[in-house]
């Protein structure tokens, strides 16, 4: 430190006894300037490039020591973001003081320095400053005077605005505006795009016979073999025919004409070896063949026959009547359910399911592979797709069948068989945490009507993975009940089913959705929705599969994850006002369905990868696309699809457990 600071600061300490007025005299130097230098100590001189720029002064080395005490009287206040060292010096502020320094060598022209400094009392103006608290206001005093004749004091350099913020920041608000309002249009754009795309793929599916069409291919491969996916399935075809009818303007003539033809089928002799089935079984598929010659197109059917397990098709004529019932709520035209063929078609088909047996429960008896799962997966018994689909076949019937000859006894053995099925699905296959709890604590070997364990289910034999799925808030109708076993894996299409059919209550229905948004990662994942859930795996999977190397762990019917299923998901969310379910859902599905060309179905534990086996551009994965996102824009179509709950139908009472 040089003799002239030194002295300054002698003089600063002096001041304090002294009135400011006197104090000011006395320091002040020749030529009127005053002195920022307080009570400071060394510090590390810090280069301040980054900080200001500014011209360094014009001088020999023989000016160097004159630097050390000049003084400026231009004062600028900036703010800027200082933190105290110590937390404990609270009272102490920091003054940045500029100090232009000897020159040493010609590397050094351009540089300016700071160096902060911590005082005790200052003198600026003639007047003593207390210490204050830490503020982010720094003081610099500048003079443009000459202290000599060769040396020259710089003005202070005026802070720049960093380049990268900008000065305006309305600017940068209204670019962040149109950034966000671009995610939107491309997002809207891309959802456009999308129908666009399904809508013009649907209708090259389109399945002519004599001029008119009659429905659609299951798939249109080019790079697969055709095998069956050139047919016309039933159950394919009704997410298809609810897309033509809810599109605006609707286009029903197809669904008419197939509604029509596959009645037209049912009336064939179906014979599998040398056995005839029941006259009311509705073909699986059927396909047009041009016979060239006589230049004449014909109809071809199959009802189980060419199947993979030679099992016929449960499910179709379920579908038949609902599809109906949709036509009929959508166009209004009556006169097509009225007509004499029609009513005679779903009086067969109801009486299949209707006829005396020896059956104790009102459940429907099945076969494995009678359904969408139209493979060996264990579903044999009694399972809750084929239960829902009676249930919502019943209830559709019911309000389209005439009172008329022995439609007036049918109605009434449909209204006993309802009740009957919704207390039994109702009261013996949901399960929530409760009912699980309660399960696992059954007593076996009960008898008489006293038992509660009525079906002697062995606690042991419950899974263990249940018991981790299960939430506290939620639950579901199980897949299988039948004697001495449940089957308690998740069926999506069972419980999308029972809610728009309202075989759920209101209650049930909210906590299958809870169950859903629970376990969203396992039931949703990266595709919607699983058909199944959990994947059979190992020795359970060699038993209950025979080795089925289609349906390996995670893949196709044994946890697979289908695209189709997501416009059952959506009607199911919105009718529980669960709207954002679907939406959440669709969004998933629109990012990977155009780019992995609309495949079958996906494979692995969260749908990320398309199916080892699936074939693209499958119809009904386009179709049940297009009639989610038809619903969730208008959700007065879901009147289509959905029955609420009859109030005749005499309700169990069953006990409010903790998921409601």
């Amino acid at each position: 430190m040089s003799k002239k600071l030194r002295d300054l600061l002698h003089d600063a300490k002096e001041a304090e006894a002294v009135p400011p007025l006197a104090a000011a005299r006395s320091l002040a130097p020749a030529g009127g300037s005053s002195s920022v230098d307080g009570d400071l100590t060394e510090q590390e001189i810090l280069s301040n490039k980054e900080f200001m720029s500014a011209e360094p002064p014009v001088t020999s080395k023989n000016d160097s020591s004159v630097h050390e005490d000049i003084a400026a009287d231009t004062l600028l206040e900036f703010q800027l973001g200082i933190t105290p060292v110590d937390k404990k010096s609270s009272t102490e502020f920091t003054v940045i003081r500029m100090s232009n320094n000897a020159i040493e060598s010609e590397e050094q022209d351009d540089s300016v320095h700071f160096e902060a400094e911590k005082p005790s009392d200052s003198l600026i103006n003639g007047e003593i400053m207390k210490p204050e608290r830490a503020k982010k206001t720094v003081r610099l005093q500048s003079n443009q005077n000459k202290v000599s004749d060769n040396v020259t004091v710089p003005k202070a350099a005026v802070l720049k605005p960093c380049p990268s913020v900008g000065t305006n920041l309305e600017s940068f608000d209204l670019a962040l505006r149109s950034i966000i309002g671009g995610y939107q249009e491309d997002g809207e754009s891309n959802g456009a795009a999308t129908m666009e795309e399904a809508w013009e793929r649907l209708k090259k599916s389109y399945v002519y016979f004599k001029g008119k069409p009659v429905g659609t291919l299951a798939a249109m491969d080019p790079n697969a073999e055709a095998l069956n996916y050139n047919q016309v399935f039933v159950r394919d075809f009704v997410p298809t025919g609810l897309a033509c009818l809810m599109i605006e303007p609707a286009e029903p003539e197809i669904v008419k004409n197939f509604l029509l033809k596959t009645l037209h089928l049912q009336g064939w002799e179906k014979r599998i070896d040398n056995f005839t089935l029941g006259e009311g079984v509705m073909p699986a598929s059927f396909k047009v063949l041009f016979n060239s010659p006589q230049q004449k197109e014909t109809l071809v059917a199959d009802f189980g026959g060419s199947a993979i397990g030679r099992v016929a098709p449960v499910d179709s004529g379920f579908w038949w009547i609902i599809l109906l019932r949709s036509y009929t709520k959508c166009t209004r035209d009556y006169a097509l359910a009225e007509l004499p063929e029609v009513q005679r078609g779903m009086k067969l088909i109801l009486n299949l399911c209707l006829s005396d047996g020896f059956d104790t429960f009102p459940t429907l008896l099945c076969a494995d592979g009678c359904s969408m799962i139209d493979r060996r997966m264990g579903i044999y018994g009694y399972p809750i797709e084929i239960q829902a689909l009676f249930y919502f076949a019943l209830r559709c019937a019911r309000q389209m069948l005439k009172p008329e000859r022995d439609g007036k006894e049918l109605i009434e053995r449909i209204d006993k068989r309802i009740t009957a099925l919704s207390y039994h699905i109702q009261k013996y296959y949901w399960l929530d945490f409760t009912q699980l709890n309660n399960i696992y604590r059954y007593k076996t070997e009960e008898y008489s009507h006293t038992a509660v364990n009525k079906f002697n289910v062995i606690p042991d034999s419950i899974p263990d993975w249940v018991f981790d799925f299960m939430p506290l808030r939620g639950g579901y109708l199980i897949g299988n009940v039948s004697p001495a076993r449940m089957d308690f894996r998740w069926f999506s299409v069972g419980n999308c089913i029972a809610i728009l059919s309202s075989l759920a209550t209101p209650a049930q229905a909210t906590a299958i959705m809870d169950l859903i948004e629970e376990r969203w990662e396992d039931l949703i994942g990266e595709m919607p929705l699983k058909i199944s859930y959990p994947a059979l795996e190992g020795h359970e999977w060699r038993i209950v599969t025979g080795y089925d190397p289609k349906n390996t762990r995670w893949s196709y019917h044994n946890g697979g994850s289908w695209p189709v299923l997501l416009w059952l998901l959506t009607a199911a969310s919105i009718k529980t006002g669960r709207p954002q379910i679907a939406k959440r859902a669709i969004e998933l599905a629109e990012q990977r369905l155009p780019k992995d060309g609309w495949p079958e179905y996906y494979d692995g534990k969260t749908g990320r990868y398309v199916g080892k086996q699936a074939r693209k551009y499958q119809t009904w994965s386009i179709a049940g696309y297009l009639v989610a996102k038809m619903m969730v824009e208008n959700p007065s179509n879901l009147l289509m699809i959905s029955l609420e709950e009859d109030k005749k139908i005499a309700k169990p009472r069953l006990t409010r457990s903790a998921s409601f």
